[in-house]
């Protein structure tokens, strides 16, 4: 019974993938090369199942860098198309390097339309909401992707919401 399954395993790990299909999950994951490659074998070149063998592994991944020190980052501003309702987040990270991508850009923009939409009382609630753009996950879950894909911690350190 334990010999079929190592060489149900070992089958997955020659199976062959595509390049297309490498690109294709990168695209849609923003996983490595050889994350998406590994991903593909383990599902047997099913995209989907790749999809939540990535975040399985994202999450395992983002849960050891908890605690490492974030001394950079960013302070990102959002401002309502009304022009009522305003916030601020403070997103750090461990390198200027990360803080300079436009992707952790574009996570501290996102997290500001959170609090302005939400009105969060303080960060362990923001964390706690369903994230705006996808009821699937939470803050949290976005955050945790993002630590995954950057290979660093990242904490929203504070924010700050106006409204007239």
């Amino acid at each position: 019974d334990k010999r079929s399954e190592r060489q149900k395993e070992g089958a997955k790990e020659k199976m062959k993938i595509r390049v297309d299909q490498i690109k294709k999950l990168r695209v849609q994951t923003g996983a490595g090369i050889a994350d998406c490659r590994r991903a593909l074998q383990q599902s047997g070149g099913d995209l989907k199942k790749a999809v939540v063998w990535l975040q399985k592994r994202g999450l395992e991944k983002a849960a050891k860098k908890l605690d490492r020190p974030t001394g950079e980052g960013l302070v990102e501003s959002y401002i309502h198309a009304t022009g009522k309702i305003g916030a601020m987040v403070e997103l750090s990270c461990e390198t200027d390097f990360v803080a300079k991508n436009e992707e952790f850009k574009k996570l501290a923009h996102e997290l500001a339309m959170q609090v302005a939409a939400q009105n969060p009382k303080n960060v362990a609630e923001l964390l706690k909401q369903v994230y705006i753009r996808d009821e699937k996950m939470t803050v949290d879950d976005l955050i945790k992707q993002a630590i995954a894909k950057f290979g660093e911690n990242i904490v929203i350190k504070d924010f700050a919401r106006l409204e007239i």
